[in-house]
């Protein structure tokens, strides 16, 4: 990269560290970390985080730890730890170390400790709902709790009883000691260590007092050596309680916590919780559910690596929180792809075409390109018959103004063929259309030049005698605007089932097959429902996008 194309692309962060770097802050190279909590799998907006923080730490030729914030034995399992390996890897990245915050449980303990002894943390009694009430609100100074002035010997004394499984949950807990009257309420002497039997994912039982998030993170953040900790926004009122404990328990050389804007995007949910919501009240099959914004339910839908990436780069990094337009996402996606994958003719909604002039028990090959914008990609010969498949939408019985499609008189071109003319429509008892009529010009074959003659419509069609049954799922968006109030709800209507008609080379695809079906959009082969015996494709994206860059 150039050093001009450099400077335009900094943003704050690169600005802190270069700072940093200038003035000689840390005596270690840059480490940066991803510190995902293991209790659901990743989604869209831990991409941009992940993409961030291992492209500063690749960026300053240092490195990026991946770190799972395993503390609350409640919530969290190896199921969602192997997801999240799969994850980050799948994205394109690798981690220097792989870390636990439970390995470093007895080291954070020691550290409490160490505040006990100080006069700076104590065992509390308050009930949750005391609490609370002790605690004060944005204009009013909370109150002090009345097991504050214990000695420290008293509160060692409790806590290694805590430790030793003496007491039920929730009936006492380890609090800092910092100021009730902080207008800042995340330091009025918040809990830092809890009570908890709970069996962990890693340690099994034995631990019964586990870290509250506050106090783990920096401390996990300066046991390993991180010198920036990149966050989201949400953790900006948290960071003086960040600072705080790295000072008191006498970290030298401390990381230091820097925020940014998380993601937000239209028409998707970006919250775990109401995903495994959506996933325990049977709204989504699973986590990998081809309409979730996971990373596993985006790579089951068929986006690439490669395109979030472009995603992540594209929308920047910023302090101020925004809405970014899924649109732009689809168009990262539309881009990828677009050079990538080859085209196959696939009819979503089948209405039969027979060409009443053509030989019956005749069928001839026709050349399609696979990827009309890559000539090396080739082509493919498709079977072409007097039976054939056409979209329902590509025919009107009365015609629109500039509706070029087939209607009754009107002469299309069926791509890598000929040219059709719509000469008769078949209704059945209820006057739904079952059947068109239709008639050819042989001298109009593709590749004729046709004979000097031409059409404004050109449509793709499968040959009936050799299509191939498929089940095609189309996606809309989890969430959608309401017309009446403005406000985004979820969409009812998120799954539409076709049974589709595809032509024969399909029957060559494989689970994870990516293609264009031809003036349809992108789709893949879905790899937990498809067989060889039955085809089953996830619509990734339509070909149609409402995304405009800015100029």
């Amino acid at each position: 990269m150039e050093e001009k194309e450099k400077n335009v692309s900094k943003n704050f962060i690169e600005t802190i560290i270069d700072r940093d770097l200038e003035e000689g802050t840390y005596d270690r190279p840059v480490l940066t970390r991803f510190p995902p909590e293991p209790n659901g799998y990743l989604h869209i907006g831990h991409a941009k985080s992940i993409c961030l923080n291992f492209s500063i730490g690749a960026e300053y030729n240092g490195s990026t730890n991946l770190r799972f914030d395993d503390t609350n034995p409640t919530k969290e399992s190896s199921e969602f730890v192997r997801s999240i390996e799969e994850d980050v890897r799948w994205l394109g990245f690798e981690w220097a170390s792989e870390c636990f915050a439970s390995d470093y449980f007895e080291k954070m303990y020691e550290c409490a400790e160490l505040l006990i002894r100080k006069g700076k943390a104590f065992v509390c009694e308050l009930t949750p709902e005391q609490m609370k009430e002790y605690r004060g609100t944005l204009t009013e100074p909370g109150k002090e709790s009345p097991y504050r002035d214990r000695d420290p010997e008293e509160n060692l004394r409790l806590f290694h009883e805590m430790r030793d499984g003496k007491y039920p949950d929730g009936s006492m807990c380890l609090r800092a000691k910092i100021d009730m009257s902080s207008p800042n309420i995340n330091m009025r002497d918040p809990v830092i260590y809890r009570i908890s039997h709970e069996a962990h994912h890693r340690s099994g039982d034995r631990w019964c007092v586990y870290p509250m998030y506050d106090f783990a993170h920096p401390l996990e953040d300066a046991i390993e050596g991180v010198t920036h900790s990149i966050c989201t926004m949400e953790f900006e009122d948290h960071r003086p309680l960040y600072d705080w404990v790295l000072r008191e328990t006498e970290w030298p050389n401390p990381p230091k916590q820097i925020e940014f804007a998380r993601l937000n995007i239209t028409n998707t949910v970006m919250s775990k919780r109401y995903l495994k919501k959506l996933i325990d009240e049977g709204a989504a099959e699973s986590w990998d559910d081809p309409r979730m914004p996971t990373i596993s339910g985006l790579r089951r839908r068929g986006y690439t690596p490669e395109a979030i990436r472009r995603f992540c780069s594209d929308i920047g990094v910023a302090k101020a929180n925004s809405v970014v337009s899924i649109a732009q996402l689809e168009s990262c996606i539309r881009d990828d792809l677009q050079l990538k994958v080859e085209s196959r003719n696939v009819v979503l909604d089948p209405l039969k075409v027979v060409i009443t002039n053509y030989p019956e028990g005749q069928t001839e090959e026709c050349e399609m390109e696979n990827n009309r914008n890559v000539e090396a990609m080739g082509s493919r010969m498709v079977p072409f018959s007097r039976e054939l498949y056409v979209e329902r939408e590509d025919f009107m019985e009365v015609p629109v103004k500039k509706y070029f499609r087939l209607f009754p008189g009107n002469e299309v071109r069926f791509k890598g063929a000929y040219f059709i003319t719509c000469n008769e429509v078949i209704k059945d008892a209820d006057g739904n259309v079952t059947e068109l009529r239709c008639t050819y010009d042989p001298e109009t074959r593709s590749g004729s030049g046709f004979n000097g003659r031409k059409v404004k419509g050109t449509i793709h069609w499968v040959d009936a005698a050799t299509a191939v049954p498929v089940t095609v799922r189309d996606f809309d968006y989890l969430k959608i605007v309401d017309e009446e109030t403005g406000e985004e709800v979820m969409n009812p209507h998120t799954l539409t089932i076709r049974h589709a008609m595809a032509e024969p080379s399909i029957l060559d695809s494989e689970p994870g097959s990516q293609y264009q079906f031809f003036r349809n959009g992108y789709y893949i082969e879905d790899t937990k429902l498809s067989t060889p015996e039955h085809k089953v494709f996830n619509q990734t994206v339509s070909l149609k996008s409402s995304w405009k860059p800015k100029k």
